[in-house]
Parts: structure tokens; sequence; C-alpha cells
């Protein structure tokens, strides 16, 4: 008997063994092992709470910071997403983050300081969540990952414009984390003091807010928005208290008031909140973006978002002044066009009412005089005021691209170029591989590089994609030129330091407003100048900066 119980404890002493303790400040934490593409190994830690469960009393308030924990905090599993459709394991308790270390501080190394990198993901501040951004490529280089989760739809951006609720929950949950990072991350290994805050689509509109927000000073020391920025023709108010109303008629409130809607949301079902997205979409499934940043009133607290982000650029109130790198991909939601075409009533609504339908896909102000002159103008540039049909499909495809971000980032790399006292590294990713978020119907044929394709080479997707380790060396030589180029621009602040035969030996130039280069990620790194110039003149006349 005595010989079986100490085979046992030897067992469970050597499994504990493996498994790898971090020891932070806010308390100890147990994480798992796997391997990178390379076969590094990876010590994960996996949802850990960084904020108090937003429920009860705390829904619709900023995020409550998480205490100290006794005992060691099984960081093995995933978090369940934020209430969203598409998934069932979605809880409104959601603010936990996951971290991802190769190397963790040990009494014979203590000071392990690797840059880390903080990933916002994206989803339109609707979907999405942590854990579906791995860190099998990454990490071949000397990282530490974040991934976070944040509130989404109204139970993160509900914006009554009054104190009870005015806005921007979402991205004050992105600070939390944020602080918990500077906090703790070096008991991970990583560097508090070389943090570099990226997201893509929703999560790059944050990055570029969070250098503009007092609440974000200090914690991020780069910042790489992929794919999307809050200095578009997208209107930024007060409140949102329109969609506000809408939500409260979706889940049987009142929408009478903003007090109503408030006393009677919060007692809604989150799930019922969560599953409520597809409802709102009024022209098949736009607007893609709904829920968004408010210029908070002040009314005492902690303010996220205090002007118009144009606004504060130019007025050079950037708070948080660091290298920038920004860009998009060659098509972006240029399949868009394709649903339209395929769409006999969509497609006779752009046609026939295109003053009171065009605002609604391409996210710009809606029933003013200007809104038709808005419409008028691009309905002369991309289509030459003819009838909207397949001919037409390359148009509309540009239009859909450059409306949802595609001039918003190009605006965004003018303005930081001009007013960052820091370099911007402006790109466009043009590389055409066999994966894609978007394929012809019903064929496996990509359709261009749209919105994300970057991010299959950059993290692994394992739901959708396979890991390319063992695939052509067509994804493998991406894999390692995009993970290089932001490992690079996480350590040094710049994505090509050095002549590198790996990066096809380029140096990648600076933007500027007189030159505009930018870096083309294709098959090769080739520096080109002007991206889509015309195409973006076009909604410079129609939204020029003095209006900001």
């Amino acid at each position: 008997m005595h010989e079986v119980l100490k085979i046992l404890l030897l067992v469970f002493a050597f499994t504990n063994a493996e498994l790898p303790i971090a020891s932070a400040p806010i308390g100890k934490f147990k994480g798992t092992i796997t391997k990178s593409r390379l076969g590094k190994t990876i010590y994960s830690f996996t949802g850990i709470q960084f904020a108090e469960a937003p429920v009860g009393e705390l829904r619709f308030q900023p995020p409550v910071p998480i205490g100290h924990h006794e005992g060691i905090y099984n960081a093995t599993v995933d978090a369940p997403l934020c209430p969203q459709p598409f998934f069932n394991e979605t809880q409104e308790d959601c603010l936990y983050l996951n971290v991802y270390t190769t190397k963790l501080p040990n009494c014979h190394d203590p000071n392990v300081k690797k840059p880390v990198i903080v990933f916002m993901h994206p989803g339109g501040f609707y979907a999405s969540g942590s854990k579906f951004w791995g860190p099998v490529y990454l990490l071949d280089h000397d990282l530490v990952l974040v991934t976070i989760n944040y509130r989404l739809g109204s139970l993160g951006f509900l914006a009554l414009g009054e104190k009870e609720s005015p806005g921007n929950n979402g991205f004050k949950d992105q600070v939390a984390a944020l602080k918990w990072v500077k906090a703790n991350i070096l008991a991970f290994g990583g560097d508090p003091e070389l943090v570099t805050l990226m997201g893509n689509s929703a999560g790059a509109i944050s990055v570029v807010l969070h250098m503009l927000s007092p609440m974000s000073v200090g914690l991020f020391h780069r910042a790489a928005a992929l794919s999307n920025s809050p200095t578009t023709q997208v209107p930024i108010g007060h409140d949102e208290l329109e969609l506000a109303r809408k939500q409260a008629r979706f889940v049987g409130c009142p929408d009478d008031t903003a007090s109503n809607i408030y006393k009677c949301l919060k007692t809604a079902s989150a799930e019922d909140l969560g599953d409520s997205l597809l409802k709102f979409g009024e022209f098949d499934g736009d607007p893609l973006l709904l829920w968004r940043s408010v210029i908070e009133k002040d009314f005492g607290q902690e303010r996220f978002l205090t002007d118009h982000p144009i606004t504060l650029i130019k007025n050079n109130k950037i708070l948080t002044k660091v290298p920038f790198m920004t860009g998009v991909t060659k098509d972006e939601f240029g399949q868009r066009a394709l649903i339209v075409l395929n769409n006999q009533t969509l497609l006779d609504r752009l046609n026939n009412e295109w003053y009171e339908t065009a605002p609604i896909p391409f996210l710009y102000e809606r029933n003013t005089s200007y809104s038709r002159v808005i419409s008028k103008g691009l309905k002369e540039f991309y289509f030459n005021n003819k009838k909207i049909d397949n001919s037409q499909e390359d148009n509309l495809a540009h239009l859909y691209a450059d409306s949802l971000l595609g001039f918003g980032v190009n605006r965004a790399a003018k303005l930081m170029s001009e007013h960052n006292s820091h370099p911007t590294f402006y790109y466009r990713y043009s590389y055409q591989g066999d994966y894609s978020f978007f394929y012809y119907p019903n064929t496996n044929k990509t359709y261009g590089v749209v919105h994300m394709d970057d991010l299959i080479y950059l993290f692994d997707i394992p739901a959708q994609f396979p890991v390319f380790n063992a695939t052509g060396p067509k994804e493998i030589e991406i894999v390692e030129k995009l993970t290089r180029l932001y490992a690079n621009f996480a350590k040094h602040g710049t994505p090509t330091p050095r002549v590198d035969p790996k990066l096809d030996n380029v140096k990648w130039e600076t933007f500027n407003n007189k030159t505009q280069k930018y870096l083309d990620i294709g098959n090769k790194l080739v520096i080109r100048e002007r991206l889509y110039e015309k195409r973006y003149e076009e909604w410079e006349k129609l939204f020029p900066l003095s209006f900001y």
C-alpha cells in the first residue's frame, strides 16, 4: 500500500512540475504547455480574469480591477466569450485575457524581459474574443503575446449621453487589461516598458483611440492598427441614443426616454442582448459598424475620449506618441460587392433608392442636405452615374473597401505622420494565398485579399485554417515575413531595423505626406508610393479636414 502511495505521489509531483507556474503581484497562475510552429516551448496561461464580473449593478459601468487571489489560479482553460451571436459558450462575466510566453523568470534567470504584444481582436465591437488568436507563429520570435476580451455590443458600448451611461465601457475594459499587463506581465517574462498595442478592424480603431485617450497614457510604447481607424467619415457624437432605442425594442424594453431604456436594459437577459445583433441589419448585414466610440460628456467620471479623434490629432493632442504602423489589405471588404450583385432585391434598392440607401452600407451621415451631396459625389466618382450592375463589380468593391476603412486608414497615416513625433509605417497587404476569409461562392477559390486575410499568417486560427508547419513553402514564407516584421516593430520600433535577406533586403521607409511611401506586402516586399491616390482624394474632397 505504501509503495502504491509513493508512486502516486511521484506521479502527482512530476505532473505538477511539468505545469508552468507564474508568480505575479496579483497571485500565482498555473498554465499549460504547447509548441510554436518551429517547436519552441510555449507556456500558455488562459482565462485570466482582469476585472470584476460586469454583472448586476456593474452592468453598463466602468470595469472594476480585480484584486489579489489566494492559492494558485487555474489558467489552463479558455474563458467564455462575451455575449454575442454565433457561439454557444458566452457569458456576461467575460473580462479575461490570455498570456503566452516562451520563458518564465526563475532563480537562475530572474530578469527575463521580452517585448510584449497586446492584441485587441476584430469583430465590429459585437463579436470575437481572445481565444481565437493563437500564438503558434508569433512566438517563434522572442515575444510575449497577450490577447484580451472586452465587452461587446450594448453591454460594452451603450451610450445614452447621461451620467448613468456616458459610453465607451468596452474601451475602458481594454484600459483595465493594459493596466493588468503593466502590473503583472513581468512575472510572465514580459517587459512592462516595451508593450506594443496591436489591433485589427475594431481592434485597430481601439489602438488609435488609445493613443488619444488620457486613460491610456503610460500603458504602451508602440501602436499597430491593422485595417481600420476612427479617422473616417463615420459620425462620432456624444451618444448613440437611436441605437439604444433599437436595442431596447429588440428585447422588449420601452424606448421613450434614456432613463427608461437604461433601467430596463439593466435587467434584460445578457444572452438576449448579445443575440439581438442580426436584428440591427438594414441593408442585408449593413451597416457593418454599429457600436462605436462617443465623445464623453463630463459628469466627473474618467473620460476615455474627450473630443473627435481628428480634432484631437489636428490640435496636437496625441497623448501617447509612439511608433505607429497601419495599413490595409488589397481588397478589404470588396467581397461585399458580390453579395449585393447576387441579390436582386439589394441591387434594386441601391439603384432605385440610392440617396436613402447609400449612407447605410458606406457609413456616412443620413437625412441631411450634405448627405445628398456625399451620395451624389460617390455615384459620380465610382459609377460615372451609371446603373450598378455586374459590369460595375470592381467599382462597387472599391467603394466598399474605401468607405468601410480604406479612406480612414489613409487619413490616419497622413495625420499621424504630421502630428506624431515618432515614425509612421504604412502598408498594403497584397499576398493572395490559397486561404482567405472569403471564397467565391461554392468554390475554394479566393476572391482576393480581403479583410483580415493577413491575420491568417500572424495567428493560428485552428477553427478555420490549418497550422502552416507542414504545408507548402508559400504559406511558410509569408508567415515568416509577417511575424518578423511585427516582432521587429515590437522590439525596435521599426519593422526593418537592418537589411535582412529574409525580408527581401527591403528598408521600410517611413510615411510622410510628400512622398506617401508604403510597403507592399505580397510575394515580395516592395516600396511603393501613393496608395489608391485618386480614390482617397475624392473622399478628402467630400470630408475635408476643415470639418473637424
